[in-house]
């Protein structure tokens, strides 16, 4: 199993990266309320806990993901999770269009991860 884990826990690190990511850039849309630099200091405060995730996913997985690899990866985890956040949290739904734009970014990474 330990030989997995550099294939393994990136994935599994960037995905609980970007829900810290996505509740410090997007969870105040909800508190329109609060005060700005109340929201900010609070979404730095989140930020710091995806990076403490975000880091070891991109120092591990270069062991055997291309950079490239990693950040595409990364960009794709966090349409998923956005994805998931908007109609759960924000109660947005999400259309037709949003959803192509989605599948043509996911094709464009695949593109990169899938390198002949």
């Amino acid at each position: 199993m330990p030989a997995l884990l550099p294939w393994l826990l990136p994935p599994l690190l960037l995905c609980l990266s970007n829900v810290f990511m996505t509740f410090a850039w997007y969870g105040h849309l909800k508190y329109r309320a609060a005060p700005l630099a109340v929201v900010v200091l609070v979404s730095w405060g989140i930020a710091f806990f995806e990076y403490c995730l975000a880091v070891p996913a991109n120092r591990i997985g270069h062991q055997v993901y291309s950079a490239a690899t990693l950040k595409v990866m990364q960009e794709i985890i966090t349409l998923t999770v956005f994805a998931g956040f908007s109609v759960l949290w924000l109660r947005e739904s999400l259309s037709l269009s949003q959803l192509a734009g989605f599948g043509l970014m996911a094709a464009g990474a695949a593109l990169v991860i899938l390198k002949p």
